[in-house]
């Protein structure tokens, strides 16, 4: 096993860097934060246009930070700025483009992460992510008549069904091996191999597919979709067509709720997840701060005071 981190942080925001300081201040030494953008703060640099204001003060919620890690209202540039400081000032192992898949918790207590390309070990977990993630759709067109076959996750699938998966990372190998189960799966990629798996998952495929549980159909690019007769046809670029129940689009970008769900996070009627004061989940080490953890939205100093909830408790724990 590769060394356990104290704390490990999903997330690059507010809340997440806000962690990561707040816990190297207190005397946490054994950090790491994961971030899936190629920088911190992807909703503000996302979503706030040049010099745009990012105020402290947000649909009178709380505006008075209660950690470590303080806020003014400022610019789009002076708030990235800030996060920058942080981050330079405090020596935090962090990891840009690195997409966390799923979280479990050990028969030894420890925290596995699972990304693409590498797991990581922790023995507390802060799920940081925001709401904003979606997942990422193809460049044609979806007709409307046929949306309800269309999905982009796990939810609303039914047994019996002849299923398109399309993709080629983890999500997509996943999806299809469990409809293989009660349904007829097929998985196609637009490439002629697949260089994104980890080693479980392409040797449970390659298992799956010799014994016919799943099709396989590699080097397909698909040029549009089509309704017929309330079924989905799917023109291939190489002049095929077949028609499925439904197709599965896993080609990336996927939603927060599939990760909570993947890490067996409990959450509620509005997907929420379920924490207590202290933004601890159903499982004992397991965290979510931030927007994610909040029924209607979160400010900056919010996701702040969070972190500091958060800490205070792994470090009670410590005492």
């Amino acid at each position: 096993m590769d060394s356990v981190y104290d704390i490990a942080i999903i997330g690059g925001g507010p809340c997440g860097i806000a962690s990561a300081v707040e816990a190297k201040i207190s005397g946490i030494e054994n950090i790491l934060l994961l971030e899936k953008g190629d920088n911190h703060s992807q909703t503000i640099r996302t979503f706030y246009k040049d010099n745009k204001r990012v105020d402290k003060e947000y649909k009178g919620l709380d505006s008075q930070t209660k950690g470590r890690v303080e806020f003014e209202t400022g610019s789009k540039e002076d708030v990235l700025n800030y996060f920058d400081a942080l981050l330079d000032n405090e020596t935090i192992d962090a990891i840009f483009e690195t997409e966390v898949e799923k979280i479990v918790k050990n028969s030894d207590g420890n925290f596995e992460i699972f990304t693409a390309h590498k797991h990581y070990f922790a023995k507390n977990v802060i799920v940081a992510v925001g709401r904003m993630g979606r997942p990422n759709k193809p460049s044609y067109k979806i007709p409307p008549s046929i949306t309800q076959r269309v999905n982009f996750n796990l939810d609303k699938c039914s047994t019996g069904e002849k299923i398109l998966v399309v993709g080629g990372g983890n999500s997509a190998v996943e999806y299809a091996m469990t409809l293989s189960r009660e349904n007829i799966v097929t998985l196609s990629y637009r490439k002629g191999e697949f260089t994104r798996i980890n080693e479980i998952n392409a040797k449970n495929l390659a298992y799956d597919v010799k014994y016919g549980n799943i099709i396989l159909r590699l080097k397909t690019d698909i040029e549009s979709i089509e309704n017929e007769e309330g079924k989905v046809l799917v023109n291939y670029k190489d002049g095929r067509v077949f028609v499925y129940d439904r197709v599965i689009y896993a080609i990336g970008g996927t939603t927060p709720v599939d990760f909570l769900k993947s890490s067996d996070i409990e959450v509620d009627e509005k997907k929420i997840p379920i924490i207590d004061e202290n933004c601890e989940t159903n499982i004992k080490g397991l965290y979510v701060g931030g927007d994610l953890a909040t029924r209607s939205g979160a400010s900056i100093v919010v996701a702040l005071n969070h972190s500091n909830t958060i800490i205070e408790h792994i470090n009670s724990k410590n005492r």
